[in-house]
């Protein structure tokens, strides 16, 4: 056979056959690309359609008790109550006195006094400058 008579095939064939060997080709990767990280959600602009108005709803936060928990009765938050519940109110002075605790802790206690004992808690300023805290009726 003459390489006039061989397909364009076959000639390919016998060159490959004739030339040195070839190491084998790069064995493609089974793992693909990542995609593209996109901006935090936070942060994502709505590229689809308009913005949507958001329409006023429940709110998905729900309140974790339903009802108030009374605590104990020598406990130091039921004496910080008893004060406040006083008709003249406690200060900041007195109730860190009566619980041996700092003022931060007394205002920590106090701002979420509210939500767990189920009372609403008047900070007011006395003519002194001190702070007064009372229970609203």
């Amino acid at each position: 056979m003459t390489n006039e008579e061989l397909t364009t095939t076959q000639q390919t064939a016998v060159v490959a056959e004739q030339g040195a060997p070839v190491a084998p080709g790069k064995a493609s990767s089974k793992k693909g690309a990542s995609p593209k990280k996109g901006a935090p959600k936070g942060q994502q602009s709505n590229q689809c359609g308009p913005a949507k108005e958001k329409q006023p709803g429940p709110s998905k936060k729900a309140p974790k008790r339903a009802r108030a928990i009374a605590p104990r009765a020598e406990s130091k938050a039921a004496r910080i109550l008893a004060m406040i519940g006083r008709a003249k109110g406690a200060t900041l002075a007195e109730i860190m006195k009566a619980a041996d605790w700092q003022a931060h802790s007394v205002r920590g206690f106090i701002s979420t006094a509210g939500k767990k004992h189920g009372v609403k808690i008047e900070s007011t300023k006395s003519e002194a400058g001190d702070r007064v805290y009372r229970i609203v009726k």
